[in-house]
């Protein structure tokens, strides 16, 4: 495949032979500067002459919540995280909101490595230009759930932003909402106001990363409702580019995954609006079997998390299958 750092559409396409596969809960490449996060692990490569720095990230199988890696793989995952972020980032390119970091999906293009190697990150990696990571995640809420449920029925807020009174559960809000939280190396990220956020990384930067995020979200939330689907809420995650020196410019770019359902709640349409909780398309379905087993007290939130039943991992998977088909690949 030749290279192009825009990506073209064929770069964009995902790797086929998705079907049954064993999992990978992590991977062990001969690169250099191996860090493993909570589902990814990033490897720095050569670029060729005269290109920016790169690195490769593979999206394993691993699933974590409630910022903990939980002990049990789900065969697929990450390729299906992998499709749908490629999905997403055609259609930003397409808004012309913003760049990103995707060079290529190739693994032919990584060197080092073996040709088993390679067949194991077919569809599931991505050749990213390297970026120095703003180190705050950016999330946007358009309808009250999770962790901003709790706060809002607490003090009327949700990080920081005062909402109406009268807002329910799972009710979609007047505005979309942006609502940063800490990135944390180690542990649960935490919910901070915009101006906590500035303070850490600049007024400026976080007036460029909000107008980005509610311009993402207001247009994939388009895209979502035309087939079935409410975003009910996201994070993204932002950097600065490199130069082929590798200095750090002002070029703003999207990172990580993109709109995926480990980075997004996923609802069906038809299901909201009925006072209960909608059906949804993400790893909520595993959240709720962990919230019943913290509430048996056979978890605590704390690693290590508590091995999934087949039949957790079995619908999981399924779910996310069904959000990658609608949402169109």
């Amino acid at each position: 495949m030749q290279e192009n750092s825009h990506a073209p559409r064929n770069a964009l396409s995902p790797s086929q032979g998705g079907g049954q596969c064993k999992s990978v809960d992590a991977t062990n490449l001969p690169l250099a500067g191996k860090r493993a996060g909570k589902v990814r692990d990033v490897y720095d490569i050569d670029a060729p002459t005269g290109a920016c720095p790169r690195i490769l990230v593979v999206a394993t199988d691993r699933i974590s919540a409630f910022d903990v890696v939980l002990p049990s793989a789900i065969a697929n995952k990450g390729k299906l995280l992998t499709e749908i972020s490629l999905g997403w980032f055609e259609r930003i390119r397409e808004w012309k909101i913003i760049s990103d970091h995707l060079i290529s999906t190739d693994p032919d293009l990584v060197q080092g490595i073996s040709n088993d190697q390679r067949d194991m990150l077919r569809g599931r990696c991505m050749i990213c230009r390297k970026v120095k990571i703003v180190p705050i995640e950016c999330v946007v809420r358009g309808w009250l759930a999770g962790s901003g449920y709790t706060e809002y029925k607490n003090n009327g807020r949700v990080c920081g932003v005062a909402l109406p009174a009268g807002l329910h559960q799972w009710g979609k809000l007047p505005e979309p909402i942006f609502t940063p939280a800490s990135k944390a190396h180690e542990g649960h990220d935490e919910n901070i106001s915009f101006e906590q956020a500035a303070t850490a990384v600049g007024e400026s930067v976080m007036q460029r990363l909000r107008l980005a995020s509610i311009s993402i979200y207001k247009s994939a939330s388009e895209h979502c409702a035309q087939r079935g689907l409410i975003l009910a809420d996201t994070k993204f995650e932002f950097g600065f580019a490199l130069d082929m020196h590798g200095n750090v410019t002002d070029e703003l770019v999207l990172a990580d995954e993109v709109l995926t359902p480990d980075s997004s709640r996923y609802w069906i349409a038809s299901t909201v609006g009925a006072g209960t909780e909608p059906q949804s398309l993400d790893k909520q379905f595993v959240r709720n079997w962990l919230l019943a087993q913290e509430a048996a007290g056979l978890w605590n939130r704390c690693p290590p998390g508590p091995m999934l039943p087949e039949d957790v991992i079995a619908k999981t998977i399924e779910r996310y299958q069904q959000a990658a088909d609608m949402l169109g690949g």
